[in-house]
């Protein structure tokens, strides 16, 4: 939760910053591209590790070794 706080007020620095470079100078749009593709990024990475995690929490959940698709159509060894 503390990461999400300190994120948040970075976020709001970042904010305060671009409309500060609106008022004071030309450059502002491009701290504004700079601010929404950190956060896309922040965001981007989130949903994949999400993903990830999910991934692993259904592999847990089919057991230590789930038969794969090749083997499981093989007859019994026989020896």
């Amino acid at each position: 939760m503390r990461t999400l706080l300190e994120f948040l007020a970075l976020m709001l620095l970042g904010a305060l910053l671009v409309v500060l470079g609106v008022i004071l100078g030309d450059y502002a749009s491009w701290y504004f591209a700079w601010i929404v593709g950190t956060a896309m990024i922040v965001l981007v990475s989130a949903a994949g590790l999400a993903w990830l995690d999910a991934q692993e929490a259904a592999r847990a959940a089919a057991g230590p070794h789930p038969p794969s698709p090749r083997t499981a159509s093989l007859p019994p060894d026989k020896s």
